[in-house]
């Protein structure tokens, strides 16, 4: 298998991922769906030939003693790859995610402009949040990209892989791989506050270690950008205080309630009048209201009413929200628009024209374009 060749296509396709396994075509995902390459199924010599083409003798070594590696890769004027390694039923299997060459502009990726302003805040825990292949990444990286843009200052990352590659703007930025630059998140954040960060952005919070230092750095004045496998605030909030033993909850749900400053979630929805995909994107700034929810358990479940509610005086907005304007404006059809909403029948409801007389807070998401 010319391995070039494939990932060529894929940059043609403009799709997000390749899947590739012995006996089977190579399969990419396009606007979310997965489509056959017209290439031919590779042999598990043909990957094999992969393996030793692309792999470091050190993850070569890895993949040979945990039957996995988790690496990036860039091939010059075509693009760059985070990639995944791995066996099935006892052969090799492979996973490319492209990685654009470039940063896209904050103005590109149609998410609301509240987050340029929560990209400019000068401390705090910013978390951004979804499942597998929702852009959080690229939203990521458009936000570290705002601060480059407009403001000196000191930016370090730790990824694993490094994904997006920055250049210094006007800030000064260090990004550090898992692997490569430091051996594990734990120990690349164990000395960061010792480089001089205002910036630190953590590839991926994935336990209760790095999520201890993240919310230390923030408390100390930091400005803490990561992610979280979680699908909308209110889930992201649970999940931070289940990282957790239960008698240290207070103490966390206190300091959360200090250093975090917003989350937000995303689903990426497919568009109805062009091809693509837009960014459904719910929005959570902590208010006051919103700090005594997070620091009261019985009142935690009451986050979301507070964002729904939280529109016109701070720009918060909840996933259905979002996907209501998408559809108002015609972008999304009305089968995605309740495929992808939280409350499917209160969202199927409100279409119709069913809901509560002094609820205003939907009142921008239903207006449709001066121009349509």
């Amino acid at each position: 298998m010319n391995v070039k060749r494939v990932l060529q296509k894929v940059v043609e396709l403009k799709a997000s991922d390749l899947h590739v396994k012995v006996g089977t075509k190579p399969i990419a995902r396009v606007n979310g769906a997965l489509v056959v390459v017209d290439e031919p199924a590779p042999s598990q010599a043909d990957l094999e030939a992969v393996v030793n083409q692309i792999l470091t003798p050190k993850q070569k070594r890895i993949f040979e003693e945990t039957k996995e590696v988790d690496f990036a890769f860039g091939i010059t004027g075509m693009a760059r790859f985070r990639t995944n390694f791995y066996q099935q039923r006892g052969t090799t299997a492979m996973v490319f995610r492209q990685v654009p060459a470039t940063v896209p502009a904050f103005e590109e990726l149609s998410l609301p402009t509240i987050i340029e302003d929560i990209a400019s805040r000068p401390r705090g825990l910013v978390l951004v949040c979804g499942t597998v292949g929702s852009g959080k990444s690229t939203t990521l990286a458009a936000m570290i990209d705002i601060i480059n843009r407009r403001e000196a200052r000191n930016i370090i990352t730790i990824e694993d892989p490094v994904e997006f590659l920055f250049r210094d703007k006007k800030s000064c930025i260090s990004q550090r791989e898992v692997g490569l630059d430091t051996e594990t998140f734990h120990e690349g954040l164990k000395h960061i506050l010792r480089q001089d960060p205002d910036v630190i952005m953590i590839g991926e919070i994935r336990d209760a270690e790095t999520m201890r230092t993240a919310l230390m750095a923030a408390d100390t004045g930091h400005l803490v950008f990561s992610t979280l496998h979680t699908i909308d605030a209110s889930q992201t909030v649970n999940r931070i205080i289940s990282f957790f033993p239960p008698h240290q909850h207070d103490e966390v749900r206190y300091l959360l309630a200090g250093t975090l400053q917003s989350v937000i979630a995303l689903r990426l929805v497919p568009r109805s009048d062009i091809d693509g995909r837009v960014p459904a994107c719910e929005v959570m700034l902590v208010t006051a209201t919103i700090r005594e929810y997070l620091r009261d358990p019985e009142k935690t479940s009451l986050i979301s009413s507070a964002i729904a509610d939280g529109v016109s005086q701070y720009g918060m907005q909840t996933f259905d929200q979002s996907i209501m304007r998408f559809y108002t404006e015609g972008k999304i059809s009305m089968e995605s628009a309740l495929r992808y909403a939280s409350n499917p029948t209160e969202f199927e409801l409100r279409l119709k024209g069913i809901h509560a007389t002094s609820d205003e807070s939907w009142q921008s998401f239903e207006q449709k374009p001066e121009s349509a």
